[in-house]
């Protein structure tokens, strides 16, 4: 719905400047470019995952693993805590991938009263693919942003995160 002036965020600034001059509608912008560009990147995201017969919280689980070096196991709370989920969803996941064969549950090697996830050989193959893919998706989606900028813009996006973070709810 954008008009010759612009996209709809160009739009919608526009409109805010011409009806309230005394607002600045800056952030109001980045935020709409914020909440466009996840959209847009969450659907792309989901389709390179879907070709590997993953969503995104079994990826995150298989690439929480993969990413805890060899033997590519965790604790079920050390788990959780990689992706920020309670231990009920995490479980959940892990059965998934547990009946596909993608991860076992064993008793934990240096205290047996205790349990870890572990990646079996094809749950690492399959992130290890899914990983390459989504890589490469990502730098698609990134194209426009030269690779010597992305720290900058990495920091600044932390930025907002830590403000957004500690902003009270009212």
């Amino acid at each position: 719905m954008a008009e010759a002036g612009g996209d709809a965020v160009e739009q919608m600034v526009e409109q805010w400047r011409r009806e309230r001059p005394d607002v600045d509608p800056s952030s109001m912008a980045v935020f709409a470019r914020l909440t466009r560009a996840h959209l847009a990147a969450s659907r792309a995201i989901e389709a390179t995952l879907g070709r590997h017969g993953l969503n995104r919280g079994e990826f995150d689980l298989l690439a929480s693993l993969r990413r805890a070096a060899e033997p590519y196991r965790l604790s079920p709370g050390d788990l959780a805590r990689a992706m920020v989920l309670s231990p009920a969803a995490t479980t959940n996941r892990m059965q998934r991938l547990e009946e596909r064969g993608l991860v076992v549950r064993r008793p934990d090697p240096a205290d047996g009263r205790f349990g870890v996830v572990e990646l079996t050989d094809a749950g690492k193959a399959l992130v290890d693919a899914a990983v390459t893919d989504h890589v490469a998706t990502l730098d698609r989606l990134l194209a426009d942003l030269p690779v010597r900028d992305r720290p900058g813009f990495t920091a600044l996006l932390g930025a907002v995160e830590r403000n957004a973070a500690a902003a009270p709810e009212r």
